[in-house]
C-alpha cells in the first residue's frame, strides 16, 4: 500500500506452523496482515506494540506491529507528529479490515507489547509511549479493547487466531540473542529518516 508518508507493508513472511497445524504469517516491525481465512498471525514484541483487531461477526481480523517515532513532542498530544504516524499505522490496519468486509462498528481489539527493553536507546520510555498511544487511539475511535498485556520488562511472542479471536502470549524472559532489539532499533532508525505519514481517510 503506497502512501505519501511512511509505508506500512503487508507481511510477506508466510509459513506452515507445525505446532498448531495451520498456515501462519509472521509480522515484523512496520508490517501488518489482514485475513478472512482460518490462519495464525505471529509477532515478537519488545518496545513495539501490536493491535490484534477483528470483527467477531465475520471472523475477519488482522494484526499490526509498530512503534511511535521519537521526537514527536508531548507524548500526551495525539496531534503530535509522532502520534500522527501511530494513527497512520492503525488506520492502515482498520481500512484493510473494512475493505475485506469487516464491520467497523463491530471491531474489537486486543493489544500487546510496549516493554521497557530499549534502555539507553531513547530519552523517553518508548514502550510506555506506544502503550498509551494505542489505548488512546482505540478509545477515540470507539473500538472496544477486550484484552491487553502492555509494558513490563520482557519481550513477548504473540499468537493471534483471527477467525476465533484466540490469543496466546508468551513472555520471553530469557532471550538468547539480540534479534528483537536489533530489529526494533533498525525500525526506529528508519522511522526517524522517514517523512511523517499523511492522514489516511477512514472507511466508515
Amino acid at each position: 500500500m503506497s502512501q505519501s508518508g511512511y509505508e506500512e507493508i503487508l507481511a510477506p513472511n508466510h509459513y506452515f506452523d507445525r505446532n498448531f497445524n495451520i498456515e501462519a504469517a509472521k509480522i515484523l516491525p512496520g508490517e501488518y496482515y489482514v485475513t478472512a481465512r482460518d490462519m495464525l498471525l505471529v509477532t515478537v514484541l519488545g518496545s513495539c506494540v501490536a493491535a490484534c483487531i477483528r470483527d467477531p461477526g465475520s471472523g475477519i481480523g488482522g494484526m499490526n506491529h509498530f512503534m511511535l517515532p521519537e521526537g514527536g513532542g508531548d507524548q500526551h498530544d495525539l496531534l503530535s507528529s509522532s502520534a500522527r504516524y501511530g494513527s497512520y499505522a492503525m488506520e492502515v490496519l482498520v481500512n484493510q479490515l473494512v475493505k475485506l468486509g469487516a464491520s467497523r462498528k463491530r471491531l474489537e481489539a486486543k493489544v500487546f507489547g510496549g516493554a521497557a527493553v530499549l534502555r539507553g536507546f531513547t530519552t523517553v520510555h518508548v514502550g510506555a509511549m506506544n502503550s498509551e498511544f494505542v489505548l488512546d487511539y482505540l478509545h477515540t475511535e470507539r473500538i472496544r479493547v477486550v484484552a491487553e498485556d502492555l509494558q513490563g520488562e520482557y519481550p513477548r511472542k504473540v499468537y493471534f487466531f483471527p477467525a476465533t479471536g484466540r490469543v496466546m502470549v508468551r513472555k520471553l524472559k530469557s532471550v538468547h540473542n539480540n534479534t528483537i532489539l536489533d530489529r526494533e532499533r533498525d525500525y526506529g532508525q528508519r522511522l526517524k529518516a522517514a517523512p511523517i505519514a499523511g492522514d489516511v481517510e477512514l472507511f466508515s
